[in-house]
This record gives structure tokens, C-alpha cells and sequence, in this order.
């Protein structure tokens, strides 16, 4: 068995210790700012990096990487970090990596569910104007009534 010197990190790596520290600075800047009156500050470098590398490296699970929106899904899961990033509570929880691993999660349940979504309307209209609709058909009955839906508002039957 290889093991790699301690000295050495992966790019990938999110040294869990390393990124609590730095939302403890930045949520106390966060707080010295609101009492203060100020804008809110600026999220530090190394928290964006560590919100993309978190990003970037669950896209590569198993049950994310083969859809060809990864890049919307990552682009998706870092906006959602930053726009959350003072929910998360040092007190509560030490464990930040978890915290946005599951944002990051999340945001790319959300991401597939409105491709999937897409997808079906995209069919609907290629079959109703004749045409061959993708492979990727499910006959989910959610979308068959949003269909049915649209067909009344349309005046069709």
C-alpha cells in the first residue's frame, strides 16, 4: 500500500480544520459588518475555492456525472454555497464540509429535476407537431396531466 507524506495534499482536498477557521473569520467580519452598518464582506478566496472544489469533485460521483448539464449543476451547487454561506452556524456544527457537501447535493437534485422537467415539455411539443420526441420518455403521469393541462389552456382536446 502506497501512502502519500504528510506534507503533500491533493488540489482536490478540503482540509475540513483549515475551511472552519476561515467561515469563523468571515462570519465574525459578517457580524462586525451588520452591527456596524456596513455591506456584507466579500467571501474570502479560500472559502470560494473550497465551495468549488467541493462542487466540482461531487460531480464526478457515480450518480452525477454522466448528465451534460455538469457544468450548470456546478455552476448551480457554488451559487447556492455563497448565497447560504451565512446559514452556516461554527457553534452548531464543526463540520463544514458536510454542510455544503449537502448544499451542493441538493442544489444538483434541483438542477436535474427542472432539466428532467425541460426535457418532457421539449418532447410534448415535438409531439404535438408531429415530430419524434428524445429517447429519454418516461410517461411520468405528473407530466402527462401538465400536459393535458396545456392542451386545454390551448383549447385542444
Amino acid at each position: 500500500m502506497i501512502s502519500m507524506s504528510k506534507g503533500k495534499k491533493s488540489e482536490h482536498y478540503v482540509n475540513n480544520k483549515e475551511f472552519l477557521e476561515a467561515l469563523i473569520i468571515y462570519k465574525k467580519k459578517l457580524k462586525d459588518a451588520q452591527e456596524n452598518g456596513l455591506q456584507k464582506p466579500i467571501i474570502p478566496r479560500y472559502i470560494g475555492e473550497c465551495f468549488l472544489k467541493i462542487a466540482t469533485h461531487l460531480s464526478f460521483k457515480p450518480n452525477f456525472v454522466n448528465y451534460i448539464f455538469k457544468d450548470d449543476m456546478i455552476s448551480d451547487g457554488i451559487e447556492n454555497c455563497v448565497q447560504y454561506v451565512h446559514n452556516f452556524d461554527p457553534e452548531k456544527s464543526d463540520n463544514p464540509f458536510a454542510y455544503f457537501t449537502a448544499a451542493v447535493t441538493n442544489s444538483f437534485v434541483r438542477v436535474i429535476n427542472i432539466e428532467k422537467r425541460n426535457q418532457n415539455i421539449r418532447d410534448d411539443l415535438l409531439e404535438m407537431n408531429g415530430m419524434n420526441p428524445s429517447y429519454t420518455r418516461t410517461g411520468d403521469a405528473e407530466y402527462d396531466s401538465a400536459v393535458k393541462r396545456y392542451n386545454e389552456d390551448q383549447g385542444e382536446n
